[in-house]
């Protein structure tokens, strides 16, 4: 009985052993996640980086040259239209004179002043002689009334008159000249040295805001001489926002003005909307983080917010926009994970009876996330996604 039971045991250990080895080398299902193909509503987007942007920014610059007293505003500061004191714009300084020039100067001034006296002693002369002959032509003319001075003598003393009226408008004109002259003369004194520097100034050119809004940008905030056209300030109104959004060019041609916009990661607690107003013409060239030259257009777009959340943006803000270019209400879709290319086409693994499928697909819009299926698939037929290399048409899954 014993030598019974050693021969069997072996035998027994050795089919035990060989099944085990079998049942190691069998094919096992194929642990696969899978999902359910779905009808519903479908958008694709455009989605790239953007930033908000003032529509109307005011640039103000220098009308004319001169000597800019410090700029007291800073960016932030409100200003009003026609009330706001934004510059104020003084002569410049005149070169300042040496020693030799500033004695040059004062004696102009001096000759100057000699010569309005000179002028004016002139004119009193011929104030004099003027009304001399003026008492000279009445005599004259109250003899000639009487008959006692003839016709020669009453034209001689009428000449003599104009004449010296004359005489006292020209000595009148050499007066105001000599005045003109000392006043230059005079003139070319005034900060021609660095002592008795007044800020003070009988003519000064005041520049107020166009606009009711704020200041952006400070671009010359201290005392200088500039020129015609030198940029000051920038205004602007923090409450007219618009969005700006460069896309690809081959992306811009899908875009249509009225395009909803949703505005993500812009600081909120959820997403604000626009809508497309413009799409630009002309395209321009950018180069990519990879240094890839790309054609990019710029989007415009308005906010359709709210003044309070609109208030919490400002200039130049960044954000990521997505611009809806096609959406649909009920749309048969499939995960974009669950695709894969088969020569030229389009597949996915359907799971049938615990087995996976290869299927054809004709695909239709497609989204990063999800493509609509026009062909190939139906609603509710489950379908693998991110396939591994083991799942093969036909083999055996199961779903984790």
């Amino acid at each position: 009985m014993k030598s019974w039971w050693r021969r069997i045991l072996p035998i027994g250990l050795g089919i035990g052993l060989l099944a085990l080895i079998v049942w190691a080398y069998l094919p096992k299902p194929v642990p696969v996640d899978a999902v359910s193909v779905e009808r519903g509503p479908m958008t694709v987007a455009v989605s790239e980086d953007g930033k908000t942007r003032i529509k109307e920014r005011f640039l103000v610059s220098t009308p004319l040259s001169g000597r800019v007293r410090r700029i007291e505003l800073d960016p932030g500061d409100p200003v009003s239209a026609t009330e706001t004191l934004l510059a104020t714009i003084l002569p410049s300084d005149p070169d300042l004179l040496n020693p030799r020039a500033l004695a040059e100067a004062r004696a102009r001034v001096n000759a100057a002043d000699s010569a309005v006296k000179r002028a004016e002693a002139t004119l009193a002369a011929a104030e004099a002689e003027q009304e001399n002959a003026e008492a000279h032509h009445e005599r004259v003319r109250r003899l000639h009334e009487r008959d006692a001075a003839t016709d020669d003598q009453l034209e001689e003393a009428m000449l003599e008159m104009r004449t010296a009226r004359e005489r006292y408008r020209s000595a009148a004109f050499a007066v105001e000249i000599a005045r003109f002259e000392f006043d230059q003369s005079e003139a070319a004194l005034l900060r021609s040295s660095p002592e008795g520097q007044n800020e003070e100034t009988d003519w000064a050119f005041e520049i107020i805001s166009p606009i009711d809004g704020v200041v952006l940008r400070v671009l010359q905030e201290s005392s200088a001489v500039l020129s015609p056209g030198t940029p000051l300030l920038e205004l602007g109104d923090p409450r007219n926002l618009e969005l700006e959004v460069d896309v690809l060019s081959t992306d811009a041609v899908k875009i249509e003005p009225g395009a909803r916009v949703f505005v993500n990661h812009w600081g909120g607690e959820r997403p604000l909307e626009g809508t497309v107003r413009l799409v630009e013409p002309a395209a321009f060239t950018k180069i990519s983080a990879l240094g890839v030259e790309e054609q990019r257009v710029y989007v415009i777009a308005d906010l359709n917010t709210s003044a309070a959340e609109a208030a919490r943006l400002g200039d130049g803000f960044r954000f990521e926009a997505e611009i809806v270019v096609w959406e649909g209400g009920d749309v048969l879709q499939v995960p974009a994970s669950a695709l894969f290319r088969v020569g030229e086409e389009w597949a996915v693994f359907v799971i049938e009876d615990g087995r996976a499928q290869l299927r054809e697909v004709e695909l239709g819009h497609r989204n990063p996330s999800t493509a609509e299926v026009l062909e190939g698939l139906s609603a509710r037929e489950r379908v693998i996604i991110y396939p591994s290399d083991r799942v093969v048409d036909g083999v055996e899954v199961t779903v984790r």
